[in-house]
């Protein structure tokens, strides 16, 4: 698999999703500016509501903005043995039951699924859980984050 391709299409998602953030906000903008939705009483609070969520949709639209520059200067390496797992590898995971699991370890914007061919690559960020726990790993070791009341176990089945 190629790392750079699975950049690019991050970075097209992540500017799809910015796109839609930023008009979602001056939807969310003009509803809360708009002169039919200005306040009668303490009970009309329609645009009191938009305005929040405008506030909420630029706090959003800002945080893409910062994934987007994480990730036009990421440069994801090729893997090293001897410093194990580390961002920008693509792992194999597999569990217990035999399911494998395909990850990109990036700079950011984690829960973002990408298709490579026929596989389907989970993007997750170094700051979330498994991410964390997959950092310094080679093949053939073991993997385990708790979730909720569950320890989850992986092992590595192989790094690029």
């Amino acid at each position: 698999m190629d790392k750079s391709l699975l950049q690019q299409q991050v970075l097209k998602r992540l500017a799809e999703d910015l796109l839609q953030a930023e008009q979602a906000v001056r939807a969310a903008h003009e509803t809360a500016t708009h002169e039919e939705n200005i306040a009668e009483n303490k009970y009309d609070t329609l645009g009191l509501e938009a305005a929040y969520l405008a506030t909420g949709l630029v706090r959003r639209a800002e945080a893409i903005r910062q994934a987007l520059a994480h990730w036009r200067q990421f440069r994801p390496l090729p893997y090293d043995a001897s410093k194990g797992i580390q961002l920008g590898a693509l792992v194999c995971l597999v569990d217990s039951g035999d399911r494998q699991q395909h990850l990109f370890l990036g700079p950011d914007g984690g829960s973002m699924k990408l298709v490579s061919g026929t596989q389907l690559i989970q993007v997750i960020s170094s700051e979330a859980p498994l991410g964390m726990a997959m950092l310094g790993k080679c093949e053939g070791d073991e993997v385990s984050i708790q979730v909720a009341p569950n320890r989850q176990q992986f092992e590595v089945l192989r790094v690029d």
